[in-house]
């Protein structure tokens, strides 16, 4: 079998602009439109809208490759390195921590040169103890293939599937030295189109033992900041990517094994990206919605759980809010619980939903009561 990166043409790259005009155009189209609608909003809601969007996508990059980080943790990390006030920000861990920084590097730092160097420092962040799960790793650097070459596979060990083999280690920095020149040099390619380039190219050279699919997921990133000269990141590729995994993992193993014209890969790249300005008008309309809340309640009266289980509630919330599930993630009794819960039905902010006794449970009431 012949990978992409073992023919005598790699990595010269070609696409047919005829078949992506339609897409790019409708994509920027988009961008634009996004970025002036939140440019209109005030600053505490844009900070929010951010805050969000941020959060789903360390969250779900790190979805992708099969790790689920803490949703608070994460939350309150880049909160805290951006100096928002959010209030009820917890300690995150190292591991959190270094997905985060990478994170906001790449977007936050955009117009700062891609290096080598960077990208070491990003995989040092993400990797602090040195290892990928009890996998002793070489970070911050190449990898070294010490244990053979590397090998996206599946199935079971004895009738392993190979879906994908990297260029050998002897050829990484040759490899990348190109890559980044490329990415640097300023072209007549649009951004939007080098983001998808770019993508694709990282995790086929795929230069580090592990960690490969969320740094160019944060490349790309980089690459759609430059593009919208912004560091406010209002859409989520990787979010989307993430609710398309099996077809991200399907085009990307299709196109590895083909040739260099990555046409297909780019439509569904810029679908995609449309797709997750789609979802940026949902957080949006959440974002809104929130807002309008506590506009309604700002001089009521609450404690700092109360204000905590709110904010929870406005967000998306798994199953429905009974007094065990308030102690339990207000981290308070049960009997403190009642007590909040009746304070803000009497306040109507809360009301029971029907049925009773100990299945009682509470919704918010999120417009006022008439």
């Amino acid at each position: 079998m012949t990978f992409i990166h073992e023919r005598p043409d790699w990595p010269t790259f070609l696409w047919r602009d005829d078949r992506l005009a339609t897409r790019l155009g409708a994509v920027r189209h988009r961008q634009g439109r996004l970025i002036g609608h939140m440019g209109a909003l005030g600053f505490t809601l844009r900070s929010e809208a951010v805050l969000t969007t941020l959060t789903e996508d360390v969250l779900k990059s790190s979805e992708i490759e099969g790790e689920h980080l803490d949703k608070d943790q994460v939350r309150s990390s880049i909160a805290r390195r951006l100096g928002m006030d959010i209030g009820g920000l917890i300690p995150a861990d190292r591991h959190v921590e270094g997905v985060v920084e990478m994170m906001l590097d790449a977007t936050q730092n955009y117009a700062a040169p891609l290096t080598a160097d960077r990208l070491f420092a990003w995989h040092a962040a993400m990797f602090p103890t040195g290892r990928s799960g009890m996998s002793a790793i070489t970070v911050g650097a190449w990898r070294k293939d010490e244990g053979g070459p590397m090998q996206v596979v599946s199935g079971p060990i004895g009738r392993e599937r190979v879906h994908y083999e990297a260029p050998a280690a002897d050829r990484l920095d040759q490899e990348m030295q190109a890559f980044i020149a490329w990415f640097e040099t300023d072209t007549a390619i649009d951004p939007v189109l080098k983001a998808g380039v770019v993508h694709l190219w990282f995790v086929t050279i795929h230069p580090f033992d592990d960690g490969n699919g969320r740094i160019a997921r944060a490349i790309a990133d980089l690459a759609l900041a430059r593009s919208e000269r912004t560091a406010q990141r209002f859409y989520s590729m990787s979010a989307q990517i993430r609710a398309e995994r099996n077809a991200y993992y399907d085009l990307l193993e299709k196109t590895q094994k083909g040739d260099l014209d990555i046409t297909p890969w780019l439509a569904w790249f810029l679908d995609c990206l449309e797709r997750a300005i789609d979802g940026a008008e949902e957080t949006l309309s959440a974002v809104l919605d929130k807002a309008r809340f506590w506009e309604r309640h700002a001089d009521t009266p609450l404690n700092e759980r109360q204000r905590l289980m709110i904010n929870r509630l406005l967000g998306p919330f798994e199953g429905k809010l009974n007094t065990s599930k308030w102690a339990k993630m207000a981290k308070t009794s049960n009997d403190t619980a009642l007590r909040d819960i009746q304070d803000l039905l009497e306040k109507g902010v809360l009301a029971r939903d029907e049925g009773g006794g100990r299945s009682t449970s509470y919704h918010l009431l999120r417009e006022p009561a008439r």
